[in-house]
């Protein structure tokens, strides 16, 4: 069928055109045969095939230049893609990393109509003066200084006119792609494309909240409170809507800039260290970082204190992912190939039917380079780049924050690098990392974790007579047909009545427990005992002593 949704085409007839006319200039004709488009394509367009291909740039270098001239939506979707090394091929992700969100100023002209719809045309009343030469451009939005009338210096950050509703119009253009690619691409075989363009959708209408933006800041001063060593603007909530920003303005020198800091008698090796334990403070205690280290967003301020700027764009890593990533990193420090692709499997970051020994082959591989090597000299730039052709052979797909916490260590990375050469960031995580492993092997975060469990089971043998009542129900119907077969080897049989006996036994003494359990805090313990109590306590002994009976059964028969 060549086209999928004809009535959105038609609306959309235009931004197709441009869209498919940009591949085509840039070598993509097959890719748009291949997603059933060639309809779409203007008859100039179509003469212009038989024109000299583009000029010598690769591939890579011709996609990064086509979403750069496809607009705002597209730029961000290549920098979303820039850190999914299971979906994008090793070359793409370098050209990717390289999209750049500088575009040229809009005239303020056309920047003050905003204002005027934002504050009702009272913005003037609001702000004492207004630069309206922009301090930073962007494809979403601009920044400029300005000065409140109580004489506070601050940033307003307003989203360019008529951003939303380009898109909105792209995004909706790109579900509609991303059906046609799950459709007729061998990657759609793999992945659920239209969930990753939903992903992305939702991440960049947050990006056009401002006021999102603002609850990131806030958040993040929070978790920094006790950090003296960062500083985080202060949001002017009265002054700020979905498409206006208005943050305290902070003075200091740019972060890359070395000769400045030395000016300024900022120390350039104390200032990696604060900013060490500021990425590890956020990644590993807090789960929620800044993910856009780029200089133009960190300041030095007095006392080699770090300011940050821009929360467009932050990371989230719950704390089954932090515990999931410091495993990892244990493992691999370890030099344990078998362990990482355990690690791997229980995070569910392999498909199944992977080829395990091929992966574990080439993992060894990569742990071969670094055998030996002190960890201070190990550079997270060089690890993931070997990584890369790994993730994509075999389509190791990690949480995609869990990349993004990836590419702002390289970002990092690459600018303590700059200011301390000899910079160790593993003898700064350590300390984290003790002490994130203790907490998770604390008492009460076990019990904790025993009570879910249990909790789950409980629910589990409360539901199950109603799932086993479907199950049968659609037997009944023909919908599911069981074919038994005797064999002569009776074992497996014997072995699996075994299995659910045991399963079956285990569901009951879990229910017993529970229930008891929340029955003993009731009961009258004065002495004599009434005969309630001499029931209950007796029976959660007894299902305790079961319990562990049954426990002891499984050990012996896996030894």
């Amino acid at each position: 069928m060549d086209m999928l949704r004809p009535a959105q085409r038609a609306r959309h007839l235009r931004r197709y055109r441009e869209i498919i006319g940009v591949l085509a200039k840039h070598g993509y004709w097959a890719l748009i045969e291949q997603l059933g488009l060639v309809s779409l394509v203007t008859w100039p367009t179509r003469l212009r095939r038989r024109e000299p291909p583009p000029p010598p740039y690769t591939l890579s270098q011709r996609a990064r230049i086509a979403i750069e001239e496809l607009g705002p939506t597209f730029i961000k979707l290549g920098q979303m893609l820039s850190v999914r090394p299971d979906l994008v091929p090793p070359e793409f992700l370098i050209e990717l990393a390289r999209l750049q969100d500088e575009v040229r100023p809009a005239p303020w002209s056309e920047m003050v109509t905003v204002l005027e719809t934002e504050y009702r045309g009272a913005w003037q009343k609001i702000f004492a003066s207004f630069d309206t030469t922009p301090l930073a451009s962007a494809s979403l939005g601009q920044v400029y200084a300005a000065t409140l009338y109580d004489g506070t210096e601050v940033v307003v950050k307003v989203q360019r006119p008529g951003i939303r509703a380009v898109i909105e119009e792209d995004l909706d253009i790109l579900r509609d792609l991303a059906e046609l690619a799950q459709e007729r691409t061998a990657l759609g075989e793999i992945y659920n494309l239209v969930d990753v363009v939903e992903e992305f959708a939702f991440t960049l209408r947050n990006e056009l909240n401002y006021v999102q933006e603002g609850r990131n800041a806030d958040r993040l001063r929070e978790n920094m409170r006790h950090l003296e060593v960062v500083y985080v603007p202060r949001v002017f909530w009265e002054y700020t809507t979905e498409r206006v920003l208005v943050l305290e303005r902070i003075r200091g020198v740019k972060i890359s800039d070395v000769a400045g800091l030395e000016a300024a008698g900022l120390d350039p090796r104390q200032v990696v260290l604060n900013a060490a334990e500021m990425i590890v403070q956020q990644a590993l205690v807090d789960g929620f970082f800044h993910a856009d280290p780029h200089p133009g967003n960190i300041y030095v301020l007095e006392g080699n204190v770090l300011g940050l700027m821009d929360f467009g764009m932050m990371g989230y890593l719950s704390r089954r992912v932090r515990e999931d990533l410091i495993r990892l990193f244990i493992v691999s420090v370890l030099m344990d190939s078998e362990g990482i692709v355990e690690q791997l499997v229980r995070m569910s970051a392999v498909r199944a039917g992977i080829d395990r020994t091929r992966l574990r082959r080439d993992i060894e591989r990569i742990l071969t380079r670094y055998y030996g090597l002190p960890l201070k000299y190990i550079r997270a730039r060089e690890v993931i780049r070997d990584l890369l052709p790994i993730m994509y052979r075999h389509h190791i797909s990690l949480p995609s924050d869990l990349w993004l916490l990836g590419k702002t260590l390289m970002m990092w990375e690459g600018l303590a690098l700059q200011l301390y050469p000899d910079f160790d960031f593993f003898a700064v995580a350590d300390p984290y990392v003790r002490r994130f492993l203790r907490q998770a092997r604390a008492p009460r975060v076990v019990v904790r974790q025993l009570a879910l469990v249990l909790n789950r089971w409980g629910n589990l043998l409360v539901e199950a007579p109603e799932h086993i009542r479907a199950l049968l129900l659609q037997m009944e119907q023909g919908h599911i047909q069981v074919h038994v077969r005797e064999t002569a080897d009776r074992h497996r049989f014997i072995l699996l009545d075994r299995v659910g006996n045991r399963l079956a036994l285990a569901l009951l003494l879990a229910a017993l427990i529970i229930g008891l359990g929340n029955v003993i805090p009731r009961l009258d313990f004065t002495w004599p005992w009434p005969l309630s109590t001499w029931l209950v306590v007796p029976g959660f002994l007894m299902a305790v002593l079961l319990s562990l009976w049954l426990l002891w059964n499984m050990v012996r028969g896996y030894r």
